[in-house]
């Protein structure tokens, strides 16, 4: 095996077309051994190469006998020295951070781990059994891929439509996609998985984690799984869970595969992304990868370097006060962008990135590299504005180029909708966009991803069917997942076939998509939720990969009902400029015209005084949107203008008989476009100042048209009809329902 010395630079194995070069940063290590694999079932390494070379932290040598699809980890020595924070063990391999393929995955056994198991000294002690046999192992990744003329759709934020899927739950039972490809990259990239998708009207599907994950031992050892992978162990390489053929080093161009299909089909791929932590855990945790390369440098320690700062809940913290950790997150975001073509990311616990010393900063580096770079700052940048370390909630606190899960708007809604008190003034403000989050520093009312429900709680068929959690399947007592939901469950806890609390359930269900989809901000809708899918009331099934999570493609009537009903929801919001605005709105009048941009009513059809908005319980609430008032130009320059539209929100148990307010344009009515107290979609139309009958827990959406124009033929009209799939279930009423 011929060696020469290489290159430090790029770090991890580069093919370059005649051999490879092998980079592994290591600070504190005294000698770095590159350990090459014959096949996924070697036992041992074939060839133990000692890397020579060292420049600038960085240990280096070039293979010129090496191909791709070789399997690889390294020997890492150095001091074994907890209380000092360094924890190297040669007799582990270890896998190497940049790793863009994952050979073979590990398989759980005592050896993996730094220390002895079970011995009184705990993580003190030190284990000399040689892990080879099980340790994860890299592939030397071959980057060719046919991309064609593969462009990203790059949608405006403010005309973004989320939807957020699990790659092997949104298929896994899907009939429609060809068995063999269920539960994969590809079968996310067939045809009947995304015309569903187009269908429906989403711009943008937010996957989560794909970064290659660890099932942890203790699930192994109850028969569960890490389902929503949230455990990452490679930020380079896809996760070989979901390549269809089980062969992991296809992975990658499966996934390649599966972008350059979404975006043909004009859909943006957005990844959920951890930095944050990595599977390696606590002090107690094994020995896989950065922690035996070099565990003082790669991780956030405690003031006693035996322990870490844990900002994550999950034991460990990635220290970004390193350079070359920050290299490491910026080179795997970059590499996700140009290599493999990603849209935008989502980043878990991003409170964590931003704590220099220990405190959040919104100034930190991590912005700033981000800021500067001209990859990074071109894409979607989503962050979930918070962790479980002191400080750690900053929702409205990210810098511009930003956007934020607006945890706020999600806990309003549910409670206006449940029937909580002195919610009223609070929904006007996130309705129109969340202005007192993120007004001041600059960024616009798409700075709001606005959302109901997401993978981490309960489903909106649970939200209106459940009071409390269920997560007993779990095997965690019941104690695991939040306790406050602000969910309802209408009557009665679960299923249930008593047709006046499933009438009440469905409606909830309607009134919730219709505020998130109506919204001004950015809709983010959970996959699964236009079906109906339940947990059975568990709103912590991060470990269940089962019919639990898989979403259920056999419809009822109801089902298809409200499917059909989320894709008008999204039609209507696209095609009205008023509800994806790229400005806040003024709240007065503008233009020398008489009426505001938005204005905010109460049942007798005027303005909301200060005595309205300080009453305890605000019952209702009308919010006129005046569509010629956009306040804002298209590409060409030219005025945007809209139609004007007007929500009528009851969250109240009783009707409300509303006097809706005069329509400025004269000889028009305020023409009904949906009811969802009435299901039977029929057009109606009053006059300004006329009174709207609006029944008890219900959201009525009006536009102000010329009269006599049949509805779905005016400005707002009916989406594409989509012929239903095939179902085998009888109608809703023939079955108990827990909808």
């Amino acid at each position: 095996m011929r060696v020469w010395p290489g290159n430090p630079y790029p770090l991890g194995a580069t093919w370059d077309g005649a051999g490879v070069n092998f980079a592994l940063f290591a600070e504190s290590a005294t000698k770095v051994e590159l350990c090459l694999f014959d096949s996924p079932e070697s036992t041992q390494e074939s060839h133990r190469i000692t890397l020579k070379e060292y420049t600038d932290k960085v240990w280096h040598a070039y293979l010129p006998d090496v191909l791709p699809g070789q399997l690889y980890g390294y020997r890492v020595h150095g001091p074994y020295e907890p209380t000092q924070g360094h924890r190297f063990n040669p007799s582990k391999v270890v896998l190497d951070p940049y790793a863009k393929l994952i050979g073979r995955n590990l398989k759980w056994d005592d050896s993996l781990f730094g220390y002895k198991v079970g011995d009184e000294q705990a993580d003190l002690s030190f284990d000399d059994r040689d892990s080879a046999a099980f340790a994860p192992l890299g592939a030397v990744l071959d980057p060719a891929f046919t991309w064609g003329d593969d462009r990203s759709p790059r949608t405006p934020w403010h005309k973004t439509v989320i939807y957020e899927l699990h790659v092997k739950g949104f298929t896994q039972l899907n009939p429609h996609v060809p068995e063999h490809l269920r539960g994969s990259y590809a079968g996310l990239a067939s045809e009947s998985a995304i015309k569903h998708l187009t269908d429906l009207g989403v711009t943008a599907v937010e996957l989560l984690p794909v970064h290659h994950f660890l099932d942890d031992r203790h699930l192994i050892e109850k028969g569960l799984h890490n389902y929503w992978g949230y455990n990452t162990l490679a930020y380079f390489a896809p996760a070989s869970h979901y390549s269809f053929d089980g062969i992991q080093q296809d992975a990658a161009q499966q996934f390649k595969m599966m972008v350059r299909a979404m975006h043909a089909a004009g859909l943006e791929v957005i990844l959920d992304v951890v930095y944050n932590h990595t599977a390696e855990g606590n002090q107690m945790g094994p020995t896989l990868s950065m922690r035996g390369v070099d565990n003082a440098a790669y991780y956030r320690l405690a003031p006693d370097p035996r322990y870490y700062m844990d900002f994550t809940g999950t034991g460990n913290t990635l220290n970004m006060t390193q350079p070359f950790v920050l290299q490491l997150v910026m080179d795997s975001l970059r590499y996700w962008v140009s290599e493999m073509h990603i849209d935008g990311f989502r980043f878990d616990l991003a409170s964590t990135l931003a704590r220099e010393l220990f405190e959040v900063n919104r100034l930190g580096a991590f912005f700033d590299i981000i800021h500067q770079d001209p990859v990074l700052s071109q894409v979607k940048l989503i962050a979930e504005p918070w962790d479980v370390g002191p400080g750690g909630y900053q929702v409205g606190n990210f810098p511009v180029l930003w956007t934020e899960w607006n945890g706020k708007y999600r806990d309003c809604v549910r409670r206006f909708w449940k029937g909580d008190g002195s919610t009223a003034s609070e929904l006007a403000t996130r309705l129109a966009g969340s202005s007192d989050l993120y007004q001041d520093d600059g960024r616009k009312p798409y700075a709001s991803i606005n959302f109901i429900t997401c993978h981490d709680g309960f489903t909106l068929n649970d939200l209106v069917s459940y009071s409390e959690k269920h997560n007993e399947a779990n095997g965690e007592n019941n104690n695991d997942g939040a306790n406050d939901n602000n969910s309802w469950n209408c009557g009665a806890e679960g299923a249930t076939d008593d047709p006046a609390i499933v009438e009440l359930r469905e409606r909830q269900r309607r009134n919730l998509m219709a505020t998130l989809m109506l919204s001004v901000g950015v809709p983010m809708m959970l996959g699964g939720d236009e079906l109906g899918h339940s947990q059975d009331g568990n709103n912590n099934a991060y470990c269940q990969d089962n019919e639990l999570t898989w979403i259920d493609w056999d419809l009822d009537e109801s089902q298809q009902q409200f499917l059909e009903f989320v894709r008008k929801l999204i039609f209507i919001r696209r095609s009205q400029p008023v509800l994806h605005r790229r400005k806040f709105f003024l709240g007065r009048a503008i233009r020398g015209s008489t009426i505001k941009d938005i204005s905010f009513l109460n049942p007798s059809g005027q303005e909301m005084s200060d005595e309205d908005w300080n009453a305890g319980f605000v019952k209702c609430l009308g919010v006129r949107l005046a569509g010629d008032l956009v306040n804002d130009e298209n590409e060409r320059g030219e005025p945007i203008v809209g139609e004007t539209l007007m929500f009528l929100l009851n969250g109240h148990w009783e009707p409300i008989p509303f006097t809706l307010p005069p329509i400025r344009e004269p000889g028009h009515v305020w023409d009904r476009i949906f009811d969802t107290a009435d299901t039977r979609d029929e057009p109606m139309e009053f006059d300004g100042a006329g009174e709207y009958p609006l029944q008890d827990r219900s959201f009525v959406l009006l536009a102000a048209r010329a009269p006599q124009q049949p509805k779905g033929h005016g400005p707002v009209p009916r989406p594409p009809q989509v012929a239903p799939e095939p179902s085998s279930k009888g109608p809703a009423s023939a079955r108990p329902s827990s909808s």
